[in-house]
């Protein structure tokens, strides 16, 4: 066993000295949380050489520990601790070693092998040669690293196995090997490049020597050429010069009478517009009285109509009531002669019926008589009536039925009559009804439709009128807010002095660089155009410090560089300096940094940096540096000399001289000269930020005032008077609207009006209609009832018929037998006709005398002076309302047609002021269209002025242009002698000396600014190479000069005008051909132009294409001598790069066979352990896991992945597994781990905590095999786990002292028959090792209180079993 004993004192919850052990091959460590099992793992991992930061704390002295009680300082101070740990060395004869760390009170750590104290890296050593590696932490897995494993990535597990394959110690040589090999390759490539490109320049020079000659020759002939052209230009245009300005002298006389003119016509149309808005207001009065007239009118409309219609409601009524009152005076009237003929026809019935009766009486006696063959004797006469009696008897009751049917039929029949007639008028009254609902719905729709159209009209006509003011009220605050703009720019303008206007040379500039932004993506613009100073007040101290580099244009690439300039040459654009930002030397920020300190120590603010009050974006913030580099600004020449000559400048030597620039322009150089004033080309190049900000205010004034004239002329208006029209019309415009606006309105409340009386009566009608239909939907109901009653009140009249021949039957069949007459109706027919005739006429007799008598009681009690009083009454009421009504409509009618007169007078009075408007209107157009012709002949004056000034303009512009560029291009030419030309020559070389001295003190400034490389120096050289002579050369410079020179061409009286006419002057033009003098066509004279400048240009371009270099064979014969020592350098360079790559390629292979050894022991190794760890019954042939590298060759450069594959489960990436597999596959990669260089004891805390019964199970089983090959120490709290341990040491928690305790058991010793036995029963039953564990755990108080009943009995019993 290599792990013996551990003996610690006072170290973390451990108080004195203990000695823990003795550990067994497979010990496990129980015991409650918090008692102190991990501070055991932490004290074996303490002696192992873990750092104190990886063991819960953050110091040494915090591992100690201390007592509870004992806070006094000296206490503390006193304490101490250490560990020890016994080991036994296998393969020495188990030797004892003792490893011991200890602690001092101070916090101060020693190492200690066998009691001797030893350094920390022989202390690691001698733990190597036992096989614990302490950076690799083969020996032990903290509690979290199971799952930290899992969770690593590809880079962290090659991290990992560096350490553990000693890879990891060859890193430091493996980069330094890898940087000699680089840097080896570097300079081989570099030597390489430089010889390839000296041979080039050799090949080039060879070239060059034969241009020179060429050179001289061509030089003459175009100044030659040049000098006849400038003269023929000149002498043109001196000659328009003067024919100009007399044209320009007659077009102004001409103008003064067309403003006259305008003026008189303006006020004639003034006068004219302010007559036609008097006559305009009174229209608007006018159509304002008219339209309230109208609605006057509008509004007396429907109450006439309902008048009428009242009326005629009123009339229908009164005649209807006089009829009915002259029907009932007619009733009255004619009411007694009424009942006399009642009484006299009810007499004359009577007398009827008794007539009736004694003619009866005689037919009765004649029948007799004749009745033959079926005549009846007198007593069957008798019995014959007797029958008949008994028979009318027997059918009394059920003729009673009958007659009572017959009753009931007629009353059916009478009520389905009534029903039937009552349904037909309510169908006719319906249909009445629904008549008048189309009407006064189709009424409705129609006054809807028009309100909504009125309604409609309306809204248009309030959206128009506000969208009117609103156009007005926004064009007016638009016209306001741009006069005010356009006159804060004028005072711009005016204040910065708007002369400058730009050149002829720098357009062509300006169109050269735009044309190399378009070809070359890396062209970033003219230096001067990327920044701008911070303050105007720096423009000239920034101008100067940058000197010719402002012009220049900066490119990203020195490349790109090259390629402008191959492109300026083949299109003949000029010459210009380019900045490559890639290869520009800046000052270092060391010096910068150093000079912007001195420059912030002043507390006045008088120094700063050129660099700092230049404003650029960043891309572009390395060529301003290069340009201005360290110059500091000033504020004045003092200052400038203060810090420039001060002792303190100078503390660094003579590198350390600053260069400085003054607000006005003064400069100090890092040689100690001073240069002061201020030249015309520097306070030009200085005004041009000022320039581009007042191009910026003219484009935005052209803006304005195009704005501006679009609002004033949107009208139709144009000049003066569009303004005026266009608010005019906006006026007109809006009355026009309120008139429209309120006549809708009224003709609204009409409609309203007559809409809510025809609402009421569509109501009325409606609900007429409704009734309607409901009452004949019940009388329909009612009618097919009262038929069905006909139906059956027939069928009851039938069935009584029968039971009343029934009923006589009984009594005619007896006698009938009895006497032998088989028809009694045959007998019947000779006297019963004559009996039936009588029996019918005397019924009909009396019925009708009790009808009359009826009647006549009905007339004798009838009255008629009641409803005649109450029909007269109604009548006279009646009349009445008619008669009111009649006078309402006559006043109403009276009241309209006085407000239509009054409406007609009004409208006639508008035709009036209308007639008056369009006269006026007439006029004013008349006048404004007289205003307008004045206005085009002022326009057209003053158009010709314009053009005669600008053609002027042109003109000096262009003899300023061609002498300038006389100046510029040296152009030789005749001038004629005068007497003061002495002192017009001495003026000019004064000047020219001037500029001179200022040009060599710029040269001698930039000099001293910065150190250019070379590589600046040969850019340079290309750029004015390009041009190919010193005259383009001089070019350059009077360009950058003039370019933005403030001349006012358009002033005849300017200094610069007058000097150019007098420069013209002096010129000889008695040299030039007589033919070139002449006036040619347009045509001719561009022809000519360009056939002059045709042959300049060819010649410019031969001159241009030689680019001599007059140092060639110089040149040539020292690169020669660069090419030897190139060759030289770059064989030497090439056999020190072999070595390296030599040297390299072995350390990598050497890492690479350390990593890969372990990598593939590991991965064989791993896939057999989780092999045996995950079979089973059930899965015999177990899981699956492996390792994968992303880069074979240098493995530790890539990632590698870890999978598993639990049994019967498919491919998934590690996070994809559950809690218990990862934990399973990450213990079998350290078991793996541990097989490549395996330690004699391996320490786990707590892996066991995301595992189930089955994998705590698998492990234990793999740990207990593994337990003859190494030393296993587990912190465990599962029982499945440490009851399969040798050994179990429990750790308990002192109450009194808060200190950990240790007990030892020896598992070795109890019976182990029930591992044989299936887990089910295993978990089920309490087996012996489980009693000793319960003995232990009782003995150190772990589970005093959480033991269950069950367990105690055999705890006790174990307890006994260990006495």
């Amino acid at each position: 066993m290599p792990v013996t004993y551990l003996e610690l004192e006072n170290f973390k919850s451990y108080a004195g000295l203990q000695r823990i052990g003795p550990f067994h091959e497979f010990t496990c460590v129980v015991g409650p949380n918090g008692a102190g099992k991990s501070n055991l793992m932490d004290a074996i991992s303490f002696i192992l050489g873990v750092q104190s930061r990886d063991l819960r704390s953050q110091q040494m002295k915090d591992l100690v520990f201390r007592p509870p009680g004992q806070t006094t300082a000296a206490a503390a101070r006193k304490l101490k601790a250490s560990a020890t740990l016994v080991y036994e060395d296998p393969d020495n004869n188990n030797e004892e070693k003792r490893f011991t760390r200890t602690i001092s009170a101070a916090g101060v750590g020693e190492y200690k092998i066998n009691g001797a104290t030893v350094s920390y890296k022989e202390y690691e050593e001698a733990l190597g040669e036992i096989g614990v590696l302490i950076k690799a932490r083969n020996f032990l897995v903290f509690q979290g690293d199971v799952e930290s494993i899992a969770r690593k990535t590809p880079k962290q597990l090659v991290e990992m196995f560096e350490n553990i394959s000693g890879s990891a110690d060859m890193a430091t040589e493996y980069d330094e090997a890898l940087k000699a090999k680089e840097e080896a390759e570097a300079s081989t490539v570099f030597l390489h490049a430089k010889l390839r490109g000296y041979k080039t320049e050799r090949r080039n020079l060879k070239s060059q020597k034969e241009e020179a000659e060429r050179f001289h020759t061509s030089l003459q002939k175009k100044a030659e050429l040049q000098t006849e052209f400038f003269l023929w230009q000149l002498y043109h245009i001196h000659r328009d010069i003067q024919e100009r300005e007399e044209a320009a002298d007659d077009l102004r006389a001409e103008q003064e009478e067309t403003d006259q003119l305008e003026t008189e016509k303006a006020a004639e149309l003034k006068d004219a517009k302010k007559q036609a808005s008097t006559v305009r207001r009174e229209v608007t009065k006018s159509e304002k009285n008219r339209v309230k007239l109208a609605a006057e009118v509008d509004k007396l409309q429907p109450s006439v109509i309902k008048s009428t219609e009242e009326i005629k409601k009123l009339k229908k009524q009164v005649t209807s009531d006089e009829k009915a009152v002259a029907k009932v005076k007619s009733q009255a009237e004619s009411h007694s002669e009424t009942l006399e003929d009642l009484e006299k026809e009810i007499e004359e019935y009577t007398q009827t019926e008794s007539q009736l009766q004694e003619e009866y009486e005689k037919a009765k006696q004649e029948a007799g008589e004749g009745a033959g063959t079926a005549s009846l004797t007198e007593e069957q006469e008798t019995q014959y009536e007797a029958v008949k009696e008994a028979a009318a008897v027997a059918a009394a009751k059920p003729r009673q039925i009958l007659n009572k049917a017959n009753r009931q039929l007629e009353s059916a029949r009478a009520k389905a009559a009534s029903l039937s007639a009552e349904l037909d008028e309510v169908k006719k009254r319906k249909e009445e009804a629904a008549e008048k609902v189309t009407e006064f719905t189709e009424r409705e729709n129609k006054l809807s439709g028009s309100m909504d159209k009125t309604k409609t009209g309306l809204q248009q006509a309030e959206k128009e009128l506000q969208e009117v003011q609103k156009s007005s009220q926004e064009a007016q605050a638009q016209r306001e807010k741009i006069d005010t703009e356009l006159e804060k720019i004028n005072n711009n303008l005016r204040e910065a002095k708007d002369s400058r206007r730009k050149g002829k040379d720098e357009e062509r500039l300006n169109q050269a660089i735009a044309s190399l932004k378009r070809h070359f993506p890396g062209v970033q613009g003219r230096l001067v155009d990327l920044c701008r100073p911070t303050q105007r007040r720096f423009n000239l101290a920034v101008t100067v410090a940058a000197g010719k580099d402002m012009d220049a244009i900066v490119v990203d690439t020195k490349q790109t560089g090259f390629d402008c300039i191959r492109y300026m040459r083949e299109q003949r654009v000029g010459v210009a300096t380019f900045l490559p930002l890639d290869s520009l030397k800046v000052p270092t920020p060391a010096s910068t940094d150093r000079l912007r300190a001195m420059c912030e120590q002043d507390g006045n603010s008088r120094f700063r940096l050129a660099a700092d009050v230049i404003a650029c974006d960043d891309s572009v913030r390395k060529a301003v540096q290069y340009a201005v580099g360290n110059t500091v600004v000033c504020d004045d020449l003092d200052s400038a000399r203060e810090i420039c000559f001060s002792p303190h400048s100078r503390r660094g030597g003579d590198h350390a001289r600053i260069k400085a620039v003054t607000i006005g322009g003064a400069v100090i150089s890092k040689a100690g000269t001073m240069t002061g004033g201020v030249t015309n080309e520097d306070t030009s190049r200085a005004g041009r930020w000022d320039d581009q900000a007042m191009q910026k205010l003219r484009e935005r004034k052209e803006e304005l005032e195009a704005e501006r004239a679009e609002l004033d002329t949107g009208a139709g208006g144009s000049g003066r008077g569009g303004r005026g029209s266009r608010q005019e019309s906006h006026a007109s415009r809006l009355e026009e609207l309120r008139a429209s606006i309120g006549n809708l309105r009224n003709r609204s409340q009409y409609a309203q009006s007559d809409l809510e009386y025809t609402k009421s009566k569509l109501n009325e009608h409606s609900s007429l209609l409704s009734s309607a239909t409901k009452q004949i939907s019940k009388l329909e109901k009612q009618l097919a009832a009262a038929e069905k009653a006909v139906e059956t009140a027939n069928d009851k009249v039938q069935e009584a018929i029968q039971s009343v021949k029934d009923a006589e039957e009984e009594h005619f069949g007896p006698f009938r037998e009895a006497t032998g007459v088989s028809d009694f109706r045959a007998y019947d027919e000779i006297l019963g006709k004559a009996r039936e005739e009588y029996q019918k006429k005397r019924r009909t007799i009396r019925e009708h005398l009790v009808k009359l008598t009826e009647k006549k009681a009905y007339e004798d009690k009838r009255d008629f002076d009641q409803p005649l009083a109450k029909a007269e009454k109604r009548l006279k009421d009646r009349k009445a309302k008619l008669k009111e009504a009649e006078k309402r409509e006559t006043k109403l009618r009276k009241e309209i047609a006085e407000a239509k007169a009054k409406l007609a007078a009004a409208e006639e009075s508008l035709k009036e002021v209308q007639a008056r408007e369009k006269e006026c209107d007439g006029i004013v157009r008349a006048t404004q269209k007289e205003h307008s012709e004045a206005q085009a002949e002022q326009l057209r004056v003053t158009k010709a002025i314009n053009s005669e000034e600008s053609a002027l303009e042109r003109l000096r512009g262009k003899l300023h242009e061609t002498l300038q560029k006389a100046r510029v291009d040296e152009v030789d030419l005749p001038i004629i002698r005068s007497t003061n030309e002495d002192e017009d020559e001495g003026e000019e070389d004064e000047d020219d000396a001037r500029t001179g001295s200022r040009r060599k003190r710029r040269r001698g400034g930039n000099k001293g600014d910065d150190d250019e490389d070379d590589e600046d120096e040969e850019m340079e050289e290309a750029g004015s190479s390009s041009a190919g002579t010193s005259s383009d050369a001089r070019f350059s410079q009077a360009f950058s000069q003039d370019s933005n020179l403030s001349t006012h061409f358009s002033q005849r009286d300017d200094s610069k005008v007058l000097k150019d006419r007098r420069d013209a002057g002096k010129v000889d033009f008695d040299q030039l051909d007589r033919k070139l003098k002449k006036r040619l066509s347009d045509r001719d004279e561009k022809k000519l132009r360009k056939d002059f400048e045709d042959q300049i240009t060819k010649l410019a371009a031969q001159i241009e294409g030689m680019s001599p270099n007059l140092r060639a064979t110089d040149q040539f014969d020292t690169c020669n001598e660069r090419v030897k020592e190139s060759e030289q350098e770059f064989a030497e360079s090439k056999a020190k790069s072999r070595e390296a790559t030599a040297a390299f390629q072995k350390i990598r292979a050497s890492r690479a066979k350390k990593f890969n050894d372990a990598f593939k022991h590991i991965d064989n190794a791993l896939n057999t352990i989780y092999t045996d760890m995950t079979k089973s019954s059930k899965h015999p042939l177990g899981g699956n896991a492996y390792l994968s590298l992303d880069d074979s060759e240098e493995p530790f450069k890539g990632g590698m992945k870890f999978n598993a594959m639990p049994p019967m489960k498919r491919f998934r990436d590690m996070e994809q597994l559950s809690g218990g597999e990862k934990t399973v596959a990450a213990l079998a990669l350290l078991f793996a781990i541990h097989s490549y260089r395996p330690a004699p004891f391996f320490v786990m805390d707590e892996v066991d905590a995301a595992l189930d019964n089955v994998n705590v199970l698998k492990v234990c089983n793999y740990i207990k095999q593994r337990s003859d090959d190494f030393q296993c120490i587990v912190i465990s709290l599962k029982d499945m786990f440490y009851e399969r341990s040798q050994a179990l040491i429990g750790i308990c928690r002192d109450v009194g002292t808060n200190a950990s305790q240790s007990l030892t058991l020896d598992l070795t010793k109890f019976d182990r028959n029930e591992e044989s036995a299936d887990d089910s029963r295993r978990l089920s039953t309490t087996s012996s090792r489980k009693r000793g564990r319960s003995s232990v755990a009782r003995g150190s108080s772990i589970s005093g209180k959480r033991q269950r009943g069950g367990r105690r009995s055999t705890a006790s019993s174990a307890a006994s079993a260990e006495q």
